[in-house]
């Protein structure tokens, strides 16, 4: 049997590979947390302290990934902030999550402000920046997702600039509020009993280029980022058990209803199962060849 040539096999695993992964993932988004250590309103940076990295266990790619944080050896991480907002919302001490790209720090695409204190920190009163690159769960039992519509005649590889975001707010399983906003433009809700609310603001936007003719099929480049500023007041009286990584969180409990909040989470610019499975026949062909030479 003729044997394949190496260099071609790699060459055609690494096309397999690059075909499978979205073009909307294709620089890696790394999300830390960690405690305010400084918000400069002159260097318009905001740091954490004992930052940990979040990351997902996909095993076999046969059952649900098991994700937790892993402390960095790093003391401090600073980074750029998404929205001048960040500057009103975020004092010393407060519980954060910060998503950059990339790499750690430098610059950070969203942020996101945790209820409560330490470790027990997990549900999100305030996010900014691109909010679907979080993987935060807001408090109260809220969720907020956003569909950017590009405009086709401005666009740059793979990403367009955002001619309007549809905004949609959901309690619990619920669809309580949906919008289409064009940049600039709010949408609040406050129908609930128990004296909470969600407000949404879309600053800018960017979307994939893939729906418009010219760029359809595209693959490679910067996935798409947003700014929007979110804030939700919580229920009174609220208590709140969340499944993030591994921590779990109970706010103090006063007058008023109760309500339970479950989230399981993911990550959404790891890589797919298909190029996972890519990428380990690469390395078991590389193996063969090696033990064959």
């Amino acid at each position: 049997m003729k044997k394949v040539p190496y260099l071609t096999l790699c060459a055609a695993l690494l096309f397999l590979f690059a075909c499978a992964i979205p073009a909307s993932a294709v620089i890696l988004q790394v999300t830390v947390r960690g405690t305010v250590a400084d918000v400069s309103s002159a260097n318009n940076t905001l740091t954490l302290s004992g930052p940990s990295q979040y990351g997902c266990d996909y095993g076999s790619g046969t059952s649900a990934p098991v994700c937790s944080w892993t402390p960095l050896n790093a003391s401090t991480l600073t980074g750029t902030l998404p929205d001048p907002a960040a500057l009103s919302v975020f004092a010393k001490g407060d519980q954060a999550v910060a998503v950059s790209l990339g790499g750690t720090g430098g610059t950070w695409i969203s942020l996101a402000k945790l209820y409560g204190s330490g470790a027990s920190a997990d549900d999100a009163t305030d996010e900014i920046g691109d909010i679907g690159s979080l993987p935060t769960v807001l408090i109260g039992d809220y969720t907020v997702t956003e569909i950017t519509a590009p405009n086709c005649s401005a666009c740059t590889g793979t990403t367009c600039t955002a001619t309007t975001s549809n905004v949609t707010v959901t309690s619990g399983k619920m669809t309580v509020a949906q919008k289409t906003l064009l940049p600039g433009q709010s949408l609040f809700f406050n129908g609930r009993n128990d004296a909470s609310s969600v407000n949404i603001s879309f600053v800018k936007g960017e979307a994939l280029s893939d729906t418009c003719p010219k760029y359809a099929g595209l693959i490679g480049g910067v996935q798409p980022v947003s700014d929007y500023i979110v804030h939700v007041v919580p229920p009174i009286g609220m208590k709140v058990t969340t499944t993030f990584g591994t921590t779990t969180v109970t706010s103090p409990a006063g007058a008023g209803a109760s309500v339970q909040a479950s989230a399981t989470t993911t990550r959404k610019a790891a890589l797919p199962f298909a190029a996972l499975g890519i990428l380990g026949v690469g390395i078991a062909s590389f193996a063969m060849h090696r033990r064959r030479n």
